[in-house]
């Protein structure tokens, strides 16, 4: 019996609910960025080291530990590309009056084997290319300075993977974000139907009437609507 109670006060008060949700749809829609809010540039590089010359007849194990020097090389260097000097260099080539530090969160590096991946992610798309741009230069052409303070001058770096530019797509919160403001919506919409309902002192049925402590004496029951619009058919046809 409770359920058909708040079936009916939300049936009868159903406009708030539809006014809230369509407030939530017009700001959503007015408010919602119509481009990308971000860009990445993704690049990838090979990194090897040189091999020594040889000096005599002996076996040097197929150049296995100059492939085992390079990866761990990779390890160190793919923490130098998120430092504060790297990023200040990509920001000298690249011509940006930037802060470092932007820089230096935006780039992230991955590594596997002897290749190493770099990730930029920047808001503007003709600034990230040339950021892109300068970070391939350090790498390839600068290179020599971090390998020296990694105690190596031998090592290279070669491009596999020219930079890519691709808009970022929209995140987990921002694809949430209509559900979960229309969820909200409807739940202080059902609220306020519910407190308007509650503050209504108007008599509507006959439990009203037994809740004032009134006798009840005869009740006109409410014509469905099928049967006011055969009504209103037969009422036309007649005329």
């Amino acid at each position: 019996m409770e359920l058909r109670l708040y079936w009916r006060i939300v049936r009868r008060r159903w406009w708030i609910i539809a006014l809230l949700l369509a407030i939530v749809l017009a700001s959503y829609a007015w408010a919602r960025p119509s481009s990308p809010s971000a860009y990445t540039a993704s690049m990838r590089f090979v990194v090897g080291i040189r091999p020594e010359a040889g000096q005599g007849e002996y076996y040097r194990y197929d150049r296995y530990y100059t492939w085992l020097t390079a990866e761990y090389l990779l390890d160190d260097l793919a923490e130098v590309v998120k430092s504060a000097a790297f990023a200040q260099d990509v920001a000298a080539l690249a011509g940006l009056d930037v802060p470092v530090g932007a820089i230096q969160g935006a780039t992230s590096a991955g590594k596997l084997h002897r290749i190493l991946s770099v990730q930029v992610t920047w808001h503007n798309a003709p600034e990230l290319e040339r950021i892109a741009r300068a970070v391939v230069e350090v790498l390839t052409t600068q290179g020599a300075t971090y390998f020296a303070q990694l105690a190596t001058d031998e090592a290279t770096v070669a491009v596999i993977d020219p930079p890519s530019l691709a808009p970022v797509g929209p995140s987990l919160r921002q694809r949430l974000d209509l559900p979960l403001r229309l969820i909200l919506a409807l739940g202080v919409g059902v609220g306020l139907a519910f407190l308007f309902d509650y503050l209504d002192d108007t008599v509507r049925s006959r439990a009203d009437l037994a809740a004032l402590g009134v006798p009840l004496i005869g009740e006109i029951p409410k014509r469905p609507w099928w049967a006011r619009f055969g009504k209103r058919a037969r009422r036309e046809g007649a005329s």
